[in-house]
């Protein structure tokens, strides 16, 4: 018997209700991805590829259907317990880096850590982290704003991967880095998949896409 998907949504729709009129941001999607894929979703501006994203990473919750992560049913999990999924289970990278600008570049990984485990790092690990990425201890102790593009992103990646998840939701991450840059940073994404880690990722660059295992392509709020 094979093991389940680690991500498996079942008629999944998403509606905003506005004053204008409802939005459906995602109709009727079923999908599954496996255990140490590599997947990148694709679709034109407004298709709903970021809103199927925040699904995936259960930044948000379905109107209906269901979403299952790593087994659990997310509609059934209280705020606490979907927290906890958030922090251990799941890494976010986003295209503008999203990191806190008064933290320096060590203090921004080390958030995250702190949060689970309720106390700061005395083995080593964040350091290390950064380290493996290109950013050393004297880059470590700047903050975002004195860090180019690409090294915010690797801060940024340092960062999701600190609490070691399984899955990696990846928001556009080159989109705001120059082309030899944004390379460099596929290459740690690639990297990270074949080491085992889930990743999934949004991007409107075909070449970005094929790092993929498998492509899905979302239009209208569905997968075509």
């Amino acid at each position: 018997m094979s093991p389940a998907p680690i991500i498996e949504l079942e008629e999944v729709t998403r509606i905003y209700p506005l004053p204008a009129g409802d939005v459906v941001a995602l109709d009727h999607v079923s999908l599954s991805i496996e255990e140490g894929e590599f997947v990148a979703i694709m679709g034109p501006s407004g298709s709903g590829k970021t809103t199927l994203l925040n699904q995936i990473g259960c930044l948000d919750v379905p109107t209906s259907g269901r979403l299952r992560i790593a087994g659990r049913e997310v509609g059934q999990m209280t705020d606490h317990e979907l927290t906890e999924l958030r922090l251990r289970k799941i890494g976010y990278i986003f295209q503008r880096f999203n990191l806190i600008p008064l933290l320096t570049a060590y203090e921004n990984v080390e958030y995250p850590y702190l949060m689970m485990h309720r106390q700061n790092d005395a083995t080593g690990w964040v350091a290390g982290l950064l380290a493996s990425l290109g950013i050393d201890e004297a880059l470590s102790a700047h903050r975002p704003a004195e860090l180019s593009g690409g090294q915010q992103q690797r801060v940024a990646i340092a960062r999701a991967l600190v609490n070691d998840p399984s899955i990696l939701i990846c928001d556009e991450p080159t989109g705001n880095l120059d082309s030899r840059t944004g390379t460099q940073i596929m290459e740690i994404l690639s990297d990270l998949n074949r080491r085992g880690r889930t990743i999934v990722i949004v991007t409107h660059d075909q070449t970005v896409a094929e790092y993929a295992d498998r492509v899905i392509t979302i239009r209208d709020g569905r997968p075509s």
